[in-house]
């Protein structure tokens, strides 16, 4: 890829994410993120690699309903950005984050008294339930004292 097409890809991936959030108001469209943009060479051409977060239902209704939406963004692509022609948008699914789930779950097996298999999570949830981390409370510290058990003075600098 050269320079060009990196920026291009950049550009649409803003833009596309932008649109999709802001402009699309199809309900059938749930909780989506634009991951990556590839752009052919001669610009004919850009897919466009989503990530969507829900049940597997969920998941093939907003693809179906980002497929049916592809048309209009592409119509706001052209309003917002110069380019001489607008690439042909295609969808694809990105499922970077349900293999980092396998990868969680396979270190967490790993983890496990004795290395025994863990029955593997159901694939409807496809992202781990986040656990806050709280850090521990730091120790009281004194304030430092002269030798005659006064409070010090702060050292001017």
């Amino acid at each position: 890829m050269t320079a060009r097409t990196d920026r291009i890809d950049q550009l649409l991936r803003q833009e596309i994410g932008a649109i999709l959030a802001k402009d699309v108001q199809d309900p059938r469209i749930g909780f989506v993120t634009v991951t990556d943009v590839e752009t052919a060479p001669d610009l004919s051409v850009s897919r466009v690699w989503v990530s969507v977060i829900g049940q597997p239902a969920e998941r093939e209704q907003t693809m179906r309903a980002l497929q049916h939406a592809l048309p209009f963004v592409r119509h706001e692509l052209g309003s917002r950005i110069r380019l001489r022609r607008i690439p042909e948008l295609q969808l694809r699914t990105d499922d970077t984050a349900e293999r980092g789930t396998r990868v969680l779950q396979l270190l967490a097996e790993l983890e496990a008294a004795g290395g025994a298999p863990v029955d593997p999570p159901s694939m409807e949830e496809s992202l781990p339930t986040p656990v806050p981390h709280i850090p521990p409370p730091e120790p009281a510290r004194r304030p430092k004292t002269s030798k005659r058990g006064k409070p010090r003075k702060a050292a001017r600098r």
